[in-house]
């Protein structure tokens, strides 16, 4: 039920009020009853471990003892002496079922583990994004090393794959950018990369232990055919390796989830959605469900948009979510979303999302039933158009061009990329086109887009590269690029210094009016013969910085063509003559998404909630 709040704002409550699993493990406690484990993430970070009694459902829920940070699990493990650890907000924690608490945390180097492993010594192992730090816990004697960072690239490694071997030698495989594997010796604490740079791919090595006391790895993950041996911090080429024997370690990504109780038993499922827990006796085939609870603050909202139907729609991460919160009647409607809603554009009756992985595109009607999305279903909805992988994999801006029929959908590449493209679908024709940044603005991306007249667009660059790639560009451009022919007619720095150029929009005046770098307020006339800034100031020592959302909608033009901006800490308001800002109220949550205006009212979000703001003398329906 929405709360009404000082100065005009209200608060609707939480559009999806559920954690996200990062590991889920099956164990015993310390009476040998059966356990489920979970680490619970919310919009706070990775905030608690649930212990769930798989006989009775009955939970138990302990903090975390450190601040999250808004930080997570990335990798997790469950050990040979059945301790649960993982590693992140640049904290090291074990978790001991037997007693349900915490015995051991300690700080590290930054950030959070990628990948983890137990060597045979029953030692723990973490290496972490983003520059490779590595530590280890030996629990018997509880003695904790932090070597620092043992690994340097210009950008940001993933370290998802992690092995020692039977002499104490680890070794990980990192990407994206570069694939590598680097093999450290703890007795010295110094690395070595084992791959020449011309073994190196876009992608990420491989390594794994198997039970001969050896570490094998491949250069990228899926070239079956060419796999080194690891041994003694040596690599030996042996190619094709058919013979695998994995050793036995409980590990993995955020997305860990071992089925297998002591008494082999298997959790079938827990799903926090539905609060439901299944385990299944594979010896006789019965199964028994049992319900359990826990507490959360709900999902992090990606952004909010005014639909046809009059309600307010958007999507959440994680769990990926799509809602619908209809303000006459203050309810919500919560739906299974199709991976994470980035970005939201209405075109007529229809609403369109692009979305994050693999840069994909939907075409929702509000006026039919809602139906699960699946690809090559013609009457889902949302209906799977097309994806941009890896051109596009984060999409950071989408438009419906005035024209009522082409939607333009921009952001970065996929994972060790550089330089993302434009997606331009066709309506009419139900086809897509995809131009890569190589026929734009080399390693550059684009992160938002603002019409002009004559079928043109006025774009503005990014030279963020995909996740854990490398930057190449100095920095970002202004650019005019014609719908019809997919080309860029004129671009420049416009901006000396800018990274991003966060948000545009195109005023009744036309001219365009931005954001750049979150607090870089620009005024640029786009006019064929002149094409001249007419105005640039910094906001940040005034206002503060607009708040980071993957698509950004933060500067929203009213019905009678006002503009307003939406700061992380209150609104202001556009004047055109001067060239100026007013502050117009302090909002009394940071605003961390936006936004669009429906009936007189600017909707934004802040992490789980959704908030309006009831603009003073704006008209209502």
């Amino acid at each position: 039920m929405k709360k009404n709040l000082e100065n005009g704002f209200v608060d609707h409550g939480v559009a999806t009020p559920v954690s996200n699993h990062r590991g889920t493990v099956a164990t015993v406690d310390g009476q040998g009853r059966k356990v489920v484990l979970v680490w619970l993430f919310d919009h706070r970070g990775g905030y608690a471990l649930l212990m769930i009694d798989a006989e009775t459902g009955q939970t138990r829920e302990i903090p975390v003892p450190f601040p999250t940070g808004g930080d997570c699990p990335y990798a997790s493990i469950l050990s040979s002496r059945n301790r649960f650890y993982t590693h992140f907000n640049s904290h090291f924690i074990e978790f001991d079922p037997a007693t349900a608490t915490f015995t051991f945390c300690h700080t590290t180097a930054p950030q959070m583990a990628m990948g983890m492993t137990e060597d045979d010594q029953g030692v723990i192992w973490s290496v972490t994004y983003p520059d490779s730090g590595v530590v280890s816990f030996n629990p018997t004697i509880r003695d904790f090393r932090d070597y620092g960072h043992v690994h340097h690239e210009n950008w940001r490694q993933y370290q998802r794959f992690v092995a020692a071997d039977d002499a104490g030698w680890i070794y990980f495989g990192l990407g994206n950018t570069a694939g590598q594997i680097v093999a450290f010796e703890p007795a010295t604490g110094k690395a070595v990369s084992l791959l020449a740079d011309a073994e190196r791919g876009i992608g990420t090595a491989l390594v794994y232990r198997d039970l001969n006391g050896k570490v094998y790895g491949q250069p990228l993950q899926g070239q079956d055919d060419n796999w080194y041996e690891l041994y003694r911090g040596k690599a030996t080429r042996i190619g094709a390796h058919l013979n695998r024997q994995p050793k036995p370690i409980i590990t993995s990504s955020q997305g860990l989830f071992h089925a297998r109780f002591p008494d082999g038993k298997q959790l079938i499922a827990c799903n926090l959605l539905d609060h439901q827990l299944v385990v299944e006796d594979p010896a006789t085939g019965k199964r028994y469900e049992r319900t359990f609870t826990y507490s959360s603050d709900g999902a992090h909202i990606m952004g909010v948009a005014a639909s046809p139907d009059g309600t307010v729609c958007g999507g959440t991460a994680f769990p990926m979510r799509a809602f619908q919160y209809n303000p006459g009647t203050d309810t919500w409607i919560n739906h299974e979303g199709f991976g994470q809603f980035n970005t939201l554009a209405r075109q007529g009756d229809r609403m369109f999302v692009g979305g994050y992985i693999r840069g994909f595109l939907l075409e929702w009607d509000p006026a039919t039933a809602w139906g699960r999305t699946e690809k090559g279903v013609a009457d889902s909805n949302p209906r799977f158009l097309t994806e941009c992988e890896p051109s596009i994999n984060r999409p950071h801006k989408l438009l419906a061009c005035p024209d009522g029929n082409t939607v333009i959908l921009a952001g970065t590449p996929g994972y060790g990329y550089t330089g993302g493209g434009l997606l331009f679908w066709d309506r009419r024709k139900q086809a897509g086109t995809l131009v890569e940044h190589t026929d734009l603005l080399p390693d550059h991306s684009t992160m938002s887009l603002a019409p002009l007249p004559g079928n043109k667009v006025l774009g503005g660059g990014t030279t963020d590269p995909g996740t854990g790639g490398e930057r190449k560009a100095a920095e970002s451009e202004l650019f005019i690029l014609d719908i019809t022919s997919r080309r860029i007619e004129w671009h420049d720095v416009v901006l000396r210094n800018v990274q991003g150029y966060s948000d545009l929009c195109t005023g009744r005046d036309g001219l365009v009016y931005g954001m750049a770098d979150a607090a870089r307020f620009f005024v640029f006339d786009p006019d064929p013969v002149r094409r001249v800034l007419l105005h640039e100031e910094n906001l940040e020592p005034k206002f503060g910085l607009l708040g980071y959302q993957q698509g950004q909608r933060k500067m929203l033009m009213a019905p009678d063509g006002t503009i307003y901006v939406l700061f992380l800490k209150g609104i202001a308001r556009v004047n055109t003559n001067p060239f100026t800002l007013t502050w117009m109220v302090d909002s009394p949550v940071p605003i961390h998404a936006g936004g669009d205006i429906l009936d007189g009212r600017i909707y934004f979000a802040s992490a789980s909630h959704l908030y309006s703001f009831m603009i003073p003398g704006a008209r209502t329906s």
